[in-house]
């Protein structure tokens, strides 16, 4: 018996080195096929085919972020919403009591946010 968890050992430490060393070595092979000459014209930042006329560093206002990241925790409470809106019957009252919960803790969220004001988009 023990043969045969050896042999599960060596199948994962032969993947483990495998995916180690495959993206080392295509990065390798592709650093010496490709073509090196950088010219000040490719450094330039591209725009569209624009020519720049402002530096590429520009600050942002950091409520675009907020608003972002409140845009992925609702498309993420979605994600999960979904699928166990849709095996519910099977799921039963424990999966009901825990998306209660979940619901509960993204309403607070929701209403912290509201009070930082996050979602007001005037002041930007």
């Amino acid at each position: 018996m023990s043969h045969i968890y050896v042999n599960s050992y060596v199948i994962v430490a032969v993947f483990l080195v495998l995916g180690i060393l495959f993206p080392i070595a295509v990065l390798f092979v592709g650093r010496l096929l490709r073509p090196d000459n950088p010219t000040p014209a490719k450094a330039v930042t591209y725009e569209s085919g624009n020519v720049p006329t402002v530096d590429s560093r520009v600050r942002f206002n950091i409520r675009y972020y907020q608003y972002a990241l409140m845009f992925v925790v609702f498309d993420v409470e979605i994600a999960f919403l979904y699928p166990w809106a849709v095996a519910y019957r099977k799921l039963g009252l424990f999966a009901l009591a825990e998306m209660v919960i979940f619901i509960g803790l993204l309403l607070v969220g929701l209403i912290y946010a509201w009070r930082k004001k996050v979602l007001q988009w005037n002041s930007i």
